[in-house]
This record gives C-alpha cells, sequence and structure tokens, in this order.
C-alpha cells in the first residue's frame, strides 16, 4: 500500500466532518504510542510551552539521577536514550527555541555528572554532535536570545 501525500491528507481531511475527524484522531491515537503522545502534547501542553520544557528537563534529570557510570559501555546506551526521548520531545514542539533549551539542559546534565566522554570516541562525537545542533538552532532564534544562549554554548564547550 502506497502513503497518500501530505497534500492529498489535507484535502481529505478539509473534506470530512468533524464527528469523522475525531474518528481518525482516537484511532491514529490507538494505534502507536508516539501518536498518542503528540495528541497529548497538542492538546494539553502546546499552550504552555515553558511549563513543557520544564517538565522534560526534570525528566532528564530523573533519567540522569539513574545513570549508571561504573560502565561507560552501559553509560554510553543510557545517554543515547536520553537523548532518543529528548529529540522526540523536541520533534512534538517543533520550536528552535525548546531544542536549544532541551539540549544544553543535556549537554549540562552529562558534565554534571561527571561523565568521562573524552574518554570514549563515541560518547565524544555524540557530545559534539551535540553541539553543532544547539548551534545550528541558536542561530536561527531572536538576536537577543541568540546573546545570551551564546554565553552558555562557550560555558559547555570549554569544559
Amino acid at each position: 500500500m502506497k502513503a497518500a501525500t501530505s497534500n492529498e491528507l489535507k484535502q481529505e481531511l478539509q473534506a470530512s466532518t468533524p464527528k469523522q475527524l475525531l474518528e481518525l484522531c482516537l484511532r491514529l491515537a490507538r494505534f502507536k504510542k508516539e501518536n498518542k503522545e503528540l495528541l497529548t502534547y497538542l492538546l494539553f501542553e502546546a499552550h504552555d510551552e515553558a511549563s513543557y520544557i520544564q517538565s522534560v528537563k526534570n525528566d532528564m534529570d530523573e533519567q540522569f539521577a539513574e545513570l549508571s557510570q561504573f560502565n561507560l559501555y552501559l553509560t554510553k546506551k543510557s545517554l543515547r536514550k536520553i537523548l532518543r526521548n529528548t529529540n522526540k520531545y523536541i520533534r512534538y514542539t517543533g520550536s528552535k527555541l525548546a531544542e536549544t533549551e532541551l539540549l544544553i539542559h543535556y549537554c549540562k546534565n552529562i558534565h554534571s555528572a561527571k561523565i568521562p566522554f573524552h574518554k570514549s570516541t563515541a560518547l565524544s562525537n555524540l557530545y559534539n554532535q551535540q553541539l553543532k545542533k544547539i548551534n545550528a538552532a541558536v542561530i536561527l532564534l531572536h538576536e537577543d536570545l541568540q546573546h545570551d544562549y551564546w554565553r552558555e554554548i562557550e560555558v559547555i564547550s570549554n569544559k
């Protein structure tokens, strides 16, 4: 089965009744956890992005608290899992501000957890890749915000 294009889906959804749209949304939410999470974000949390970002940061802090530092392999796997979840939450917002905030918080947590990421090429590459993503996102923000974030990026880059 070939999936329809976004434009075709949009036209079909515009032709649907509100009751049909409701049924389609509920059916979508039933099939995949990410669909349900996205719908939850759009309905309940999209209106207050600041509190959403803070809740994601709290979730990240909890995950970092459970991090095993005795085994670098397990640490690497856990860091990737945290990053995968963070990127999922960033995708939900579609906001460069949220992306910048969350990725900077991720990098700060790596430093505060005293993870020796320089000892592992994979962890070092993962960290450097996040710095690149942060830089790319900051460039697209307003000038006043850019100045604040550049200072934070300098701090986490020089550690």
